[in-house]
């Protein structure tokens, strides 16, 4: 037989199987998840696993259901298109006072409107935010860049080429979104705020709802948004003054 024939090649060695026990693979994926501070994609879970896709998909739906009972401390949701444990709501004030958190990280009225619009409109200039606001809203979108709830998409081809701007995963993390898709539909957003304002009328009028101004591209309260404006510049000039 002659050398270099297939009988004399080396043998390459056969990959082990993939993981494909669900049982198997529910304390592991459970680990994993609860000593991650982010929500974990499932494909770097298949990797880290080695396991079938399919198992670990069944793994998860196995492990959220478990754990989806009020007598569970804890939930496993899916959120930016991962997967994390999180403590239920109905212990936030026993964690708060425990941890010792006095604080909650709020954004403003103004922040929350900006917001709104580029998640709706996304992407979107900071001209047509404006057009839309009615206000400058320079500084609220530097705040929302800071806290990186946002994030740029490249320029817009029209004269000065501005930036266009769109939401980032931290945004979908913060909101409890898996994705944007599950924003809810400006109608429903609508209806609830409606209703809302037949319950708790407010004197002088009620603001026009974020989600209708995002979508019809109407002005909100012009005088309301520049005062959250310069609230916001305000709070910002204290910040800066504060570090210094």
């Amino acid at each position: 037989m002659e050398e270099g024939s297939p009988a004399n090649a080396e043998k390459t060695p056969e990959r082990p199987p993939r993981e494909s026990s669900v049982r198997r693979l529910r304390p592991a994926l459970e680990a994993l998840l609860f000593s991650s501070a982010r929500p974990v994609r499932e494909a770097e879970l298949v990797e880290a696993l080695d396991a079938e896709p399919a198992a670990v998909a069944a793994a998860l739906a196995a492990l959220a259901e478990e754990a989806d009972v009020p007598l569970r401390g804890v939930r496993l949701e899916r959120v930016a298109g991962g997967w994390r444990y999180v403590t239920r709501p109905e212990h936030d004030s026993l964690l708060r006072k425990y941890h010792e958190v006095t604080e909650r990280s709020r954004l403003s009225l103004a922040a929350l409107e900006t917001l709104a619009i580029i998640a709706y409109r996304q992407p979107i200039t900071l001209p047509e935010i404006q057009d839309i606001r009615g206000v400058n809203s320079s500084s609220v979108l530097t705040t929302l860049l800071e806290k990186k709830l946002v994030t740029t998409a490249g320029r817009k081809a029209v004269v000065g080429t501005p930036f266009l701007y769109r939401t980032t995963r931290e945004f979908l993390v913060r909101f409890g979104l898996n994705e944007l898709e599950d924003l809810p539909k400006p109608e429903e957003l609508d209806e609830d705020l409606a209703a809302t304002a037949e319950a708790t009328p407010e004197p002088g009028g009620t603001p026009a709802p974020l989600a209708a101004a995002a979508v019809s591209g109407d002005d909100g309260d012009d005088e309301e948004s520049e005062a959250e404006d310069e609230t916001e510049e305000e709070e910002d000039d204290e910040e800066d003054d504060g570090d210094d």
